[in-house]
């Protein structure tokens, strides 16, 4: 790895020297237990069978994270700081400053959350149209919830489970999901994650490093320039481009790989023509592609 627009022949770039590994002899264990039996609340009862209705209602383009779940699949209700409003066109979801999971509200203070609550609250009085859809919904909560300051757990419960914090509709893989199949928000940093719903679809995001880890990738140039470097974004700990990559970032540095590493030729197998061995140069037609291996 070397900075954007020089060539590196390895994953460690020549001027970052890895700082090495440290161990200690103080032992430390994690108990694994079996995970407290989940209750869904009523809060989150009535904030499910709101968002499915306002899912029902909405085309396919206006969803806001992907496809409707096919086949077995079904909607995952991800507790990420779902502000949902009805605008002229129809529904939207907008996402709040922080989500709060459930697990996480055992942690929250409330007056913090009750920010979260007037910052909502604005939001949802920029679009009047919305507590009286969600009334005809059946979600009458909705302005309660919205106008009552939130002071104790109880206030907290309510809003961690209510239609504008749990309600991020997603498959299961977008969700939950591992690579090398799919990556899910809850295992993969946010930043990186969202790129998966921009991003051309002739773009390959995720790609296997040579040791096997799974990592992300970007462009380091707008499409078209034809630089085909690409930017490490994220691995997983342990892979052997972690050290490099967390020292790039305590430097101010990114962290690039060369046109002609694996790694490019996975980004951009999309874009380029077959037995192509540089990711470098215009974009081939598109008769002349490289089969896309998918978005995972």
């Amino acid at each position: 790895m070397t900075h954007a627009g020089s060539i590196a022949s390895s994953l460690a770039p020549d001027g970052l020297k890895p700082g090495g590994t440290e161990s200690e002899s103080h032992p430390w264990k994690i108990r694994l237990v079996e995970h407290p039996k989940r209750f869904e609340s009523s809060f989150f009862r009535a904030a499910k069978k709101t968002a499915h209705k306002i899912l029902d209602e909405m085309s396919d383009a206006d969803l806001p994270y992907g496809s409707r779940p096919t086949g077995s699949g079904h909607w995952e209700m991800h507790h990420g700081g779902s502000l949902w409003v009805k605008a002229e066109r129809g529904w939207r979801m907008y996402r709040a400053r922080v989500g709060i999971e459930w697990s996480m509200q055992f942690c929250a203070e409330p007056v913090k959350v009750d920010r979260l609550r007037q910052e909502a609250a604005e939001l949802v009085d920029a679009f009047p149209l919305t507590l009286p859809a969600l009334a005809e919904l059946g979600y009458e909560e909705a302005t309660d919830l919205l106008r009552t300051p939130i002071t104790d757990a109880d206030g907290v419960e309510a809003w961690t489970d209510s239609l504008f914090n749990a309600c991020v509709p997603m498959t299961h893989d977008n969700h939950q999901g591992i690579l090398p199949k799919v990556p899910g928000e809850h295992h993969y940093p946010w930043p990186v994650k969202g790129a998966d719903f921009v991003r051309y679809d002739d773009f390959q995001l995720w790609v296997t490093l040579p040791d096997g880890t799974h990592g992300a990738v970007a462009p380091v140039d707008r499409r078209g320039s034809g630089d085909g470097h690409v930017r490490l974004m994220h691995v997983p700990e342990g892979s052997r481009a972690a050290d490099a990559l967390a020292e790039a970032q305590d430097l101010g540095l990114m962290a690039v790989l060369p046109p002609n590493s694996s790694a490019a030729l996975q980004a951009f197998a999309g874009q380029i023509g077959p037995g192509r061995r540089t990711a470098a140069g215009p974009p081939a037609p598109d008769g002349a592609r490289e089969h896309d291996p998918g978005a995972r």
